[in-house]
């Protein structure tokens, strides 16, 4: 067996440098917990304009590369709160263009994410099967999303390569753009075929990943299976299943530094599994700063996420009101389509002693919303893994979750049975419509009322282990089975 020493993870965002979602938390943690089992880990991330700005000092300059006629520098810092060596490839496209490293103001797409990221793939791949000037090559390349997919398979064009793994957080996003886009890339035309880059007549970056890798993972035991089968696959799970053997689902775990009620310095008060009564000076701080009215009489919900469909939005809307009646109040954070804002807002404005909507992306907001609410709602269409049910658990917010995907790995559902052998941790329901959405969070707002349960239930939830020390250990599992 060869000795993995050598990791380059690559990703398009890393917290806290730059983030929109979990793929962040991800790539902001797990290199950084290998690193920790003794591996030499560089994480290579696009040098957008924002992240530069969030750096407390100018980063080093590492080299410069040239390949395929392009030209690119590399920069070097560290990764806040870490030792993790972080490479930046810097070039126009990512370092002089402020805002979102995906969409613009509008929400659209940057008309140049393909030029963009292939040119992010194109690095990773010279960096993973070249001499440089940087004098490190890896033994393992470890790409994520569709962002990095082509540098896997243009990895694979190379003689002297890595093995290589390939991780997806959400299929649902494949990086599909059109023929002309491929041709313009000068991809070869190899990859232009079904057992390649080619889908459905236009070109999908996910592919690369998917098609070359020598093992693919994704975030949760039950999304690897979901992904094999229809509707789940989203027209891949042909090729998925082919791929079976080489696709393997391992639980994201969670930074257990930053999410900790015990120490978190966004909350009021922290507080932990000895001192559960100081949880609800949170919830009335949060109340207080929300400008709900202040009760300790009824629950209050939270949901953080994208305001869009696959959060369980068509779910929620028609079953708010009868919620807030029942009585309880609900408190909501982030952004996505207008449909759903618009319709949020007009109804908080209506009732803005039960109902709050805050949209934006605020960190402190979501740590203080964990920490506040009895009941986290998270009743997601599909969720390859998640997050915010974790960081529910460890903050003893116990969550209504969608039998899905990561949600169905992690959430134990308060059945009578679970409930007598103190295994249960929250809600769980199984079809996506908004009657059974009422009726497990029905169950919840009972549970809260008989406090002794709740509490049982409350400290089951805290003591699970979420952390991404055994996450990263199935990790270094896989890498050291490819390269036997």
């Amino acid at each position: 067996m060869n000795a993995v020493n050598r990791v380059l993870f690559v990703a398009s965002e890393a917290y806290p440098l730059i983030k929109t979602g979990g793929l962040a938390d991800v790539a902001g943690t797990l290199p950084e917990v290998l690193r920790q089992g003794g591996l030499d880990v560089r994480l290579l991330l696009p040098a957008y304009a924002d992240l530069l700005q969030r750096l407390e000092s100018p980063p080093e300059v590492l080299a410069e590369l040239a390949f395929d006629g392009h030209a690119v520098r590399i920069l070097q810092c560290v990764l806040p709160g870490t030792s993790l060596r972080t490479w930046l490839v810097a070039h126009p496209l990512f370092s002089e263009r402020a805002g979102n490293p995906y969409h613009d103001d509008g929400g659209n797409p940057w008309s140049d994410n393909a030029d963009r990221f292939m040119l992010l793939s194109r690095a990773a791949a010279h960096i993973s099967t070249c001499d440089t000037a940087l004098q490190w090559r890896p033994d393992i390349l470890h790409c994520n999303d569709w962002h990095t997919g082509p540098a896997i398979a243009l990895a694979h064009l190379a003689q002297k390569r890595p093995r290589t793994v390939f991780t997806i957080h959400n299929l649902a996003h494949m990086g599909i753009f059109d023929r002309g886009v491929f041709d313009r890339l000068g991809l070869p035309g190899q990859f232009w075929q079904e057992q390649g880059l080619e889908y459905y007549g236009q070109c999908s970056f996910i592919k690369g990943g998917l098609v070359f890798a020598d093992e693919i993972t994704t975030v949760s035991p039950t999304y690897a299976r979901e992904i094999c089968e229809s509707p789940g696959g989203m027209g891949l799970e042909g090729l998925l299943s082919q791929r079976r053997d080489h696709l393997l689902g391992i639980l994201n775990g969670i930074d257990s530094r930053t999410w900790d009620p015990a120490r978190d310095p966004h909350l009021v008060q922290t507080y932990d599994a000895g001192s559960l009564q100081h949880k609800s000076l949170n919830k009335s701080a949060l109340q207080q700063q929300l400008g709900l009215q202040v009760r300790e009489d009824c629950p209050l919900l939270g949901f953080v996420g994208r305001l869009v469909e696959q959060k369980g939005l068509e779910l929620i809307l028609p079953v708010i009101e009868q919620l807030l009646d029942s009585p309880a109040q609900v408190v909501i954070l982030g952004t996505g389509e207008a449909r759903y804002e618009e319709a949020l807002q007009a109804l908080a404005a209506r009732r803005p002693d039960v109902l709050s909507v805050v949209l934006a992306y605020d960190e402190t907001l979501a740590h203080r919303i964990e920490a506040a609410a009895d009941i986290f709602l998270m009743p997601s269409l599909f969720e390859p893994c998640g997050l915010n049910q974790l960081y529910s658990l460890r903050y003893g917010t116990l969550p209504v979750v969608r039998a899905v995907g990561g949600l169905a790995d992690t959430v134990v559902d308060a059945t009578d049975q679970a409930l007598d052998a103190g295994t249960a941790t929250g809600f769980v329901f199984a079809l996506p419509q908004p009657d059974d959405l009422l009726h497990a969070t029905g169950r919840a707002i009972a549970a809260w009322h008989d406090q002794p349960v709740w509490r049982a239930m409350q400290l089951t939830a805290m003591a699970q282990d979420f952390s991404w020390q055994r996450s990263a250990e199935r990790y270094l599992e896989l890498y050291r089975s490819t390269t036997e």
